[in-house]
C-alpha cells in the first residue's frame, strides 16, 4: 500500500485548488484567492507536510510556466516552486483553458427564457448545446482537445523539476447533475443544457485522466464522490455553490465542504486508505 508522502508538498492549480472566498485567506500573492480551508491546506495539516501553495484563481496551463498578473499582485510561474526536494505535487488545472466560467455564463444568458417554461418541456430545449455544436462542430470539445495537448507538454516538466515527487492531477468535482429541473431555478439552465454541460465536464475529466496516465502520474477522481452534491442540489448537501452562494465561496466553486471532499479524494488516491 502506498505510504503518506514525507517531505515538501507543492500545490499547483487554479481557483478550485485555491478556494476563493472561503475563510480564511492565505497565500503570499494577493489576488489569488487562496484559503486555509482549501484541499492543499487540509492535506498538509492532516499529514503535517510543509506546504507551498502557488495555486491562483484564473490560472491556466500557461500560468504554470509564466508569471500570472492578478488585480492585486503577480503570482510567479507556478513551476518555479518545484525542486529536487519536493516529494508531493498536486495539480488542478484545465477549466480556465476551456473557459468554463464564460461558457456557463453564456449558457445562462441564452437559457433565461426557455428555463422558465414549466414542467418537463424544458428538457426539449437546449439553446446552449445548439450554440456550441452548430455546424456539427463541438466547440467545447475542441477546447478540451487543445487543453490536453498543452497539458501533455507541461506534465513532463513537472517531473523534470521535481524528479523525486509523486505527482497527482486532480480532476473537477461534479458541477451539474446529469439531468434535473432544479437547475432551472438554481442556475437558470434548461434540463437539456444541464445534461449537455455535464457531459462536457465528464469529457474534460476523462482527458485529464488520460493525460495523467500517459505522463505516468496519478489521477484524482473528485467527480464520483461529489455526485449528488452539485450546484443544483440542496444547500445542506452541496459541495459547489450556485451563482448566488449561500455559503462562503465563489459562485460555481467548491465551498468548505467541497474542499474537504476533494482533500479526502486526494488522500484516498495517494494512500488507498485515507
Amino acid at each position: 500500500m502506498p505510504r503518506v508522502p514525507q517531505g515538501p508538498y507543492v500545490a499547483l492549480g487554479d481557483s478550485y485548488t485555491a478556494g476563493p472566498d472561503i475563510p480564511h485567506p492565505a497565500g503570499a500573492t494577493a489576488g489569488c484567492g487562496q484559503s486555509t480551508a482549501s484541499y492543499p491546506y487540509l492535506i498538509a495539516h492532516r499529514w503535517r507536510l510543509q506546504l507551498t501553495d502557488v495555486s491562483c484563481g484564473s490560472a491556466t496551463i500557461t500560468s504554470l510556466s509564466a508569471a500570472q498578473p492578478t488585480a492585486d499582485g503577480t503570482n510567479p510561474a507556478q513551476l518555479d516552486a518545484l525542486s529536487a526536494a519536493t516529494r508531493l505535487v498536486t495539480l488542478g488545472v484545465g477549466g480556465n483553458d476551456v473557459d468554463w466560467a464564460a461558457i456557463i455564463t453564456h449558457c445562462t444568458e441564452m437559457d433565461l427564457i426557455p428555463a422558465l417554461i414549466p414542467g418537463g418541456a424544458t428538457a426539449r430545449f437546449a439553446p446552449c448545446r445548439d450554440y456550441y455544436t452548430s455546424g456539427g462542430i463541438d466547440q467545447i470539445q475542441r477546447k478540451i482537445q487543445a487543453t490536453a495537448a498543452d497539458l501533455a507538454k507541461t506534465l513532463p516538466e513537472i517531473s523534470r523539476r521535481a524528479p523525486h515527487a509523486r505527482v497527482y492531477l486532480v480532476g473537477y468535482p461534479d458541477l451539474l447533475p446529469a439531468t434535473g429541473g432544479a437547475c432551472a431555478h438554481t442556475l437558470g439552465l434548461t434540463q437539456g443544457d444541464v445534461a449537455f454541460l455535464n457531459t462536457e465536464e465528464i469529457r474534460l475529466n476523462t482527458v485529464l485522466r488520460q493525460e495523467a496516465r500517459t505522463a505516468g502520474d496519478g489521477y484524482v477522481d473528485t467527480y464520483t464522490p461529489s455526485e449528488g452534491h452539485d450546484a443544483c442540489s440542496t444547500e445542506a448537501s452541496r459541495w459547489i455553490e450556485p451563482l448566488l452562494p449561500a455559503s462562503p465561496a465563489a459562485p460555481l466553486h467548491p465551498n468548505a465542504v467541497g474542499e474537504q471532499g476533494m482533500a479526502d479524494a486526494v488522500m484516498h488516491a495517494i494512500t488507498g486508505a485515507e
